[in-house]
C-alpha cells in the first residue's frame, strides 16, 4: 500500500500537486504515508514545494496544516466515478470539511478569523484504486494563499486574524499581500493588538461603529507604546485599525490589529511605506563596578 501512496499529494487550499521522485527512499516514503493518513489532531509540516518532505510534528512546532478528521465521499462518487477537476474539489473541500473542521473547533468556526479549512485529497492512482477519502484539515493562509506557519493546536485557541506586532504586510497591485520585511515596500505595519473584550462585555455584539468609538483610544496607545510617541502625521502615516464582523463575534474572536499605513496623495489608494516605525531598541549602559580594598596597616 506504501507504492500506492507514492505519487501526487493536492492540498486544495492552493491546489498545489506535491509529488514525489522516482527512488525516494523507503523510509522517507514511509513518513509521507503515515502523515497522509494520520488521525485528527495530527500535526504536518514541509518546506519542500514538492512536499516530498511532508512529515508528522508535535503541534507545539512549526506546522502549516492540522489534520480535523476523514470525510468519505463514496456515496457521491462511486467506483467508476472519475477524479473531479480541481475547481470542482474545491468545492468538495468546502461543502465536506467545513463542517468537520467545525465540529473538530467545539462547533465554532469564525469565517474572518485566521484558520481556514483545507483539505488533502486521494492522488490520482488512489482514486483508481477506490480511494475516495478526503483528509480535511486547518491552515493559516496568507492574504496570496499561502500557508503560514503556526504552533499549537487550533482546538482552543483564539481564532483573531490577527498579525504579531512588528509583522508589515505587502502592497500589492493596491491590496494587501503577504508578511514581509519591514525594510521592504509594505502597505500596513501591525503596532499592536487590541483586546475589545475590555471594553465591551461580550453580552451582545458591538457593530463595527462602536467598536471604532473604542479603537480610537485604545490603538492610539498601543500605537505610542510601539513607536515611541512618534507624531505620525509628521511622516504622512495614519494609524488604521480592523473591527470584527458579527460571525466572528459570535465564534470568539475579540481581538483587531492596529496598524500604520499611508495613503496615495490622490487619496484613494494605499501608498508603499518602507521601513518600521518601531521605536528604537534601549541599550542598557552598565558601569564597571566598582571594588574598594581596606588596605592593612
Amino acid at each position: 500500500m506504501i507504492g500506492a501512496f507514492v505519487g501526487a499529494l493536492v492540498v486544495l487550499a492552493t491546489s498545489v500537486a506535491f509529488s514525489w521522485p522516482v527512488g525516494v527512499q523507503a523510509e522517507p516514503v514511509d513518513e509521507a504515508a503515515l502523515a497522509f493518513n494520520s488521525p485528527p489532531g495530527t500535526c504536518l509540516a514541509w518546506a519542500n514545494p514538492t512536499g516530498a518532505d511532508i512529515h508528522r510534528v508535535d503541534c507545539k512546532q512549526p506546522h502549516v496544516f492540522e489534520m480535523s478528521g476523514v470525510v468519505d465521499i463514496s456515496a457521491d462518487y462511486p467506483g467508476d466515478a472519475p477524479s473531479p477537476p480541481i475547481d470542482q474539489w474545491q468545492k468538495i473541500k468546502a461543502d465536506k470539511c467545513t463542517p468537520s473542521v467545525t465540529a473538530y473547533l467545539g462547533g465554532k468556526l469564525d469565517p474572518y478569523g485566521k484558520f481556514t479549512v483545507d483539505a488533502l485529497k486521494p492522488t490520482d492512482a488512489q482514486w483508481r484504486d477506490g480511494d475516495r477519502k478526503l483528509r480535511c484539515g486547518i491552515q493559516r493562509a496568507a492574504p496570496s494563499g499561502s500557508r503560514l506557519a503556526t504552533r499549537g493546536s487550533a482546538t482552543g485557541q483564539d481564532q483573531s486574524n490577527v498579525y504579531d506586532p512588528g509583522t508589515c504586510l505587502a502592497l500589492v497591485d493596491n491590496t494587501i499581500g503577504d508578511p514581509v520585511q519591514c525594510v521592504n515596500g509594505h502597505a500596513y505595519e501591525i503596532v499592536g493588538n487590541v483586546d475589545l473584550s475590555e471594553a465591551f462585555d461580550g453580552s451582545s455584539y458591538p457593530d463595527e461603529k462602536k467598536q471604532a468609538s473604542k479603537l480610537i483610544d485604545l490603538c492610539g496607545k498601543a500605537s505610542k507604546s510601539y513607536t515611541g510617541g512618534l507624531d505620525l502625521s509628521k511622516r504622512k502615516l495614519t494609524l488604521y485599525w480592523d473591527t470584527l464582523k458579527k460571525e466572528s463575534w459570535a465564534a470568539g474572536s475579540r481581538r483587531v490589529d492596529c496598524k500604520v499605513g499611508a495613503v496615495s496623495s490622490d487619496g484613494k489608494s494605499l501608498r508603499s511605506v518602507v521601513g518600521s516605525v518601531r521605536k528604537a531598541p534601549t541599550t542598557p549602559t552598565t558601569t564597571p563596578p566598582t571594588t574598594t580594598t581596606k588596605r592593612g596597616g
